[in-house]
């Protein structure tokens, strides 16, 4: 419990940092107020590769931080999720029991969180060998919006659960400092910086650089002001990454896929150069290096957001790597992406059509003598009747050196 005396219709009590009253007393503007609140929920996840994964913990009576057993409690998406969204990391992604040695524990009713009570009022002591595991979806903290692209647009700061544009008025804004909100975006490094103005006394983040470039994430650098400037970002990866394929004359090939590809000399084969739909227009150059020969480019307008480049003659010197390098002119700047590369090979055809030859005789000799054996198999082998005779040839001599009983030979029927 804490407790603060504060001047009714003042400031001082939006500082406070409470989770519910306990204690309260009406006012009227001027005269002092005791109010008495309740220690905010402290809970955290440790462990994991972000703030918003790892095993949970929660600082409770007393300000001791324990685990949360898993032993004890039906721990379900939906109720983990109310810890996510304390947390503000979204919704759970996942959650699990994760095994340790045993401890002291605070044991959670899930059914109690679910029903809407703060993490504290759901917790009590126990020790366990499981300790609750939690990974929630942790949404953006940092956008550019406005802009044709995700990676261009007003820079905007999710922080103490608001967005706020970011102020751009200081002139300590520079590339680098601007490429942390480029990487954190995962939009790669800063091509222009600029600012935008904004109604007067609009409230943003400020965000102090001395702390950026320490290292900190953003959110962690923020600090509430206001500012007539927004700042305006626009980031190098702008583009998606181009496709490259090739077919041939010869036989076609799947190019998602491929790594390398081989040509017959003489044969015609074509590269594909293709970008999903993004912007209009743009161009395409195709890359070619040898060991053989100095680099060579060759470029074609992007027609349907892709072009091709055919080689009538495939030839040793068309032998090497190639890659796809998209060019585009937006947001005043000249952007570029450039594909994976594909290895060619040209072959010569000669020792292919040797080995063909060689195979079609070879099955063509198998399939000649296989038809002459079971012909002359079939001449030798003999009838049916001549299998029945031989039989009984085998029989007969058996039969008579049978030995019969004197009285059969008389019996009735035996002359």
């Amino acid at each position: 419990m804490g407790t603060k005396e504060f001047q009714c219709g003042g400031h001082e009590s939006a500082l406070l940092d409470c989770s519910s009253a306990s204690e309260r007393n009406t006012c009227s503007p001027g005269t002092a107020v005791s109010l008495t609140c309740s220690e905010p929920d402290e809970v955290r996840l440790v462990g994991g590769e972000s703030r918003c994964a790892g095993d949970l913990e929660l600082k409770h009576q007393g300000g001791e931080w324990r685990p949360v057993g898993g032993l004890y409690s039906l721990w379900t998406l939906k109720a983990a999720g109310v810890l996510c969204r304390d947390l503000d990391c979204g919704s759970a992604v996942s959650v699990e029991e994760r095994e340790s040695s045993w401890r002291s524990v605070w044991r959670i009713s899930s059914a109690c969180v679910q029903s809407g009570s703060a993490l504290r009022e759901c917790a009590g002591s126990a020790s366990s060998s499981s300790t609750v595991n939690l990974t929630c979806s942790e949404p953006d903290e940092v956008r550019l919006e406005g802009g044709e692209s995700r990676c261009a647009g007003d820079l905007e700061l999710k922080h103490q659960g608001e967005w706020r544009p970011v102020g751009g008025s200081n002139s300590l804004w520079t590339l680098k400092t601007a490429g942390v909100a480029c990487r954190e975006l995962d939009c790669g490094s800063a091509v222009s910086v600029g600012q935008r103005i904004e109604s007067p006394g609009r409230s943003v983040w400020g965000i102090s650089f001395d702390c950026v470039q320490s290292g900190s994430a953003l959110r962690e650098c923020a600090g509430s002001g206001s500012s007539d400037d927004i700042l305006n970002l626009t980031c190098s990866d702008l583009l998606f990454q181009p496709n490259i394929s090739v077919s041939s004359s010869t036989y076609g090939v799947s190019g998602v896929q491929q790594q390398g590809f081989q040509v017959f000399r003489g044969s015609t084969f074509t590269i594909s150069c293709s970008i999903q739909p993004q912007y209009p227009g743009g161009s395409f150059q195709l890359n070619f290096t040898s060991i053989n020969s100095a680099n060579k480019y060759y470029s074609e307008p992007a027609v349907n957001h892709s072009a091709h480049f055919l080689f009538p003659s495939a030839e040793p010197a068309h032998q090497g790597s190639y890659s796809c390098v998209y060019h585009l002119f937006v947001f005043s700047h000249n952007f570029s992406s450039e594909s994976r590369l594909l290895s060619v090979s040209v072959t010569d055809p000669g020792p292919f059509i040797i080995r063909a030859v060689v195979l079609l005789l070879t099955l063509l000799l198998v399939t000649v003598g296989l038809y002459f054996y079971c012909k002359a198999t079939r001449g030798r082998r003999p009838s049916r009747l001549e299998d029945i005779e031989l039989d009984y040839e085998d029989i007969e001599p058996v039969y008579d050196n049978l030995d019969i009983p004197a009285e059969e030979e008389g019996a009735p029927g035996a002359e």
